[in-house]
């Protein structure tokens, strides 16, 4: 997608937004940004989305793209690896804020069944674009299993933000703490998983037990 696409959907969703609150995540919500959108000279905007599906995954790649961008203000190698994590968690609430009730609609448009794939693909998106952001470089197992330990961690603290009031300032500190015992949760997991792996590599494997168990045999005929 080229710059200037991209600009154009993200003025479409901008514009749109505000209408899902009142049309819900529909096809009259992104007509009714359109319609906005015509004040502006030079605006083309028809045909540029082309469903709610589409537009679904481009709050999702938005909203990515801002959240990258604050992390990038982070001094992540001073922080330990829960923290970048949650700074990255954090970052993507705090842009969503302003939209909090279009978030909610439209995670109700990607909870249906027939969404099931894209849901999973923008959340795929959402947990690996976070731990690059941290400096994460792995590229063996691992690389997986921290994506898909991350993906409840996210999903599960959008939700519970989403019911929080806030403590009227703005701000939304039980998220956070709630955001810091699921991430505890997962770094208990991965540390697990590393004990047990480097116990199984320094397990002898069943072929070399046998091997050992011949060997001694013969040398005692």
């Amino acid at each position: 997608m080229n710059r200037q696409i991209q600009e154009l959907r993200d003025l479409i969703l901008l514009a749109t937004l505000p209408h899902v609150v009142f049309e819900g995540w529909s096809n009259d919500a992104v007509a009714a940004g359109i319609e906005d959108l015509r004040e502006l000279p030079g605006i083309e905007a028809e045909g540029a989305i082309r469903d709610m599906s589409d537009l679904a995954a481009h709050f999702s790649d938005w909203t990515d793209r801002r959240m990258v961008a604050e992390m990038a203000k982070i001094d992540m190698p001073s922080l330990k690896i829960r923290q970048r994590i949650a700074s990255g968690v954090r970052c993507r609430l705090e842009i969503l804020e302003p939209h909090r009730e279009s978030v909610r609609r439209c995670l109700t448009y990607m909870a249906l069944p027939q969404n099931a794939g894209l849901s999973l693909k923008c959340t795929y998106n959402t947990v690996s674009e976070i731990w690059y952001a941290t400096g994460d470089e792995s590229a063996d197992f691992s690389f997986y299993s921290k994506r898909a330990l991350l993906a409840p961690v996210l999903a599960s603290t959008v939700l519970y933000w989403l019911a929080d009031e806030g403590d009227g300032k703005g701000d939304y500190p039980e998220t956070w703490e709630f955001l810091d015992r699921r991430i505890a949760d997962v770094l208990k997991l991965i540390q697990t998983r590393i004990r047990i792996t480097d116990r199984l590599a320094a397990m002898s494997s069943p072929l070399d037990v046998c091997k050992r168990f011949a060997a001694t045999v013969q040398a005692r005929r």
